[in-house]
């Protein structure tokens, strides 16, 4: 057979048979109904027992939390896991947790050092840093103005013969965002890194 009649076979059958085949769905697996289960040898008292506690945990009202400042801070660490991503998280999270996060939350203590306790339990982060290749880690905004008061950012330097470092560093609003306060640097390696939250 000529190779171009080939060519077409395979791809009129792959057209064909596309979309025919549809794996089944994980909840469309039925469990075996000889083994038995763990709740098959409770008994009936320690079944209502195990049934009843959820409906007590889903009653308990929303706690705000005691200390705005630590709250920030614990959303701040996680904000900047999550704009590192799990690739680059893997190998330099222990750098960052021993010396950008400190020095972070030193940053974010001084921002609410000039404030009001009751003006920071409007503060607020945002909710996703950028990705790719865009420096934004989160900002800080008044809830009630819906200003934002300070922004956190990690851009990636290539430093000829050194390679990549990812310096992190913040801006306030009352220098109008324009300089760059230093928190600290983080080496990465020669090769370029990959995107931000990949």
């Amino acid at each position: 057979m000529k190779l171009w009649m080939r060519k077409i076979s395979v791809a009129l059958i792959a057209f064909i048979t596309l979309g025919l085949y549809v794996p089944g769905s994980p909840a469309d697996v039925q469990a075996d109904p000889g083994k038995e289960t763990a709740d098959s040898h409770k008994t009936s008292s320690e079944r209502a027992d195990h049934d009843e506690q959820p409906a007590l945990t889903a009653t308990m009202p929303v706690n705000t939390p005691e200390d705005p400042v630590q709250d920030l801070h614990d959303k701040a660490r996680e904000q900047a896991l999550l704009k590192m991503g799990p690739r680059i998280v893997t190998k330099v999270e222990d750098d960052f947790e021993a010396d950008i996060l400190p020095k972070m939350e030193e940053a974010l203590d001084t921002i609410f050092d000039g404030t009001e306790a009751r003006t920071v339990e409007h503060y607020h982060l945002t909710k996703q840093p950028s990705s790719g290749f865009g420096e934004r880690i989160f900002d800080i905004y008044d809830d009630r103005s819906k200003e934002a008061v300070a922004r956190f950012d990690v851009r990636r330097e290539n430093r000829p013969m050194e390679g990549y470092w990812f310096n992190f560093h913040y801006h306030v609003k009352s220098d109008g965002f324009t300089e760059h306060h230093a928190i600290g640097e983080i080496y990465w390696d020669k090769n370029k890194p990959p995107k931000w939250m990949a």
